[in-house]
Formats: structure tokens, sequence, C-alpha cells
């Protein structure tokens, strides 16, 4: 019994772990998605985390930290920055 106990707890503790520090959302510009390929940053204190956008103006992107953040996405010429904050779990931004 006890392999077995221990095997479940180490799938549920790779499962809960899989999915934290995930920011994930869509970037869109008058209803449409933007380009693929927008550089996106996310600083949390030192760290810095990158990811660009796919087709559908989506992107994803796995922070270490918990806690307050800057996104900063690079599209025409500009960068404007965003405070996000970074949980254990998931976490969703989209920008319109």
């Amino acid at each position: 019994m006890k392999p077995v106990s221990l095997v479940l707890i180490l799938i549920l503790g790779f499962a809960s772990w899989a999915v934290a520090g995930n920011i994930y959302g869509s970037i869109t510009e008058g209803g449409k998605p933007i380009a693929q390929g927008v550089k996106l940053e996310v600083a949390c204190g030192a760290n810095k985390y990158g990811a660009e956008t796919d087709a559908n103006g989506a992107f994803k992107l796995f922070a270490k930290d918990q806690g307050k953040c800057m996104l900063k996405v690079t599209y025409q010429g500009q960068s404007p920055s965003f405070e996000i904050n970074s949980f254990e779990g998931s976490v969703q931004y989209d920008l319109v």
C-alpha cells in the first residue's frame, strides 16, 4: 500500500508544480489578434522571462517568482509596461 501512496503523492506534487507560475493571455488590437512574434517580457525583481505571441496573438510563459511583476510588450516601436501579479497557479492577462 505504501508504494501506491507514494506514487500518488508524487503525481499530485508534480501536477501542481507544472502549473505554478504560468502566465498566459492574448493581445488584440481593434478586435483582431496582433501579429505573430510580438515580444513580451515579464520582470519579477531581477529575474526576466520572455515570450512571443503566436499566430492568434496568444502568449504563454512560466515565471518562477511570485508577487508583483512588470509585463512589457514591444510592439510597433513602443514598449508599454503593465503591473501584473504572478501566483502559484496560472494567471491570465488579455490586453485589448
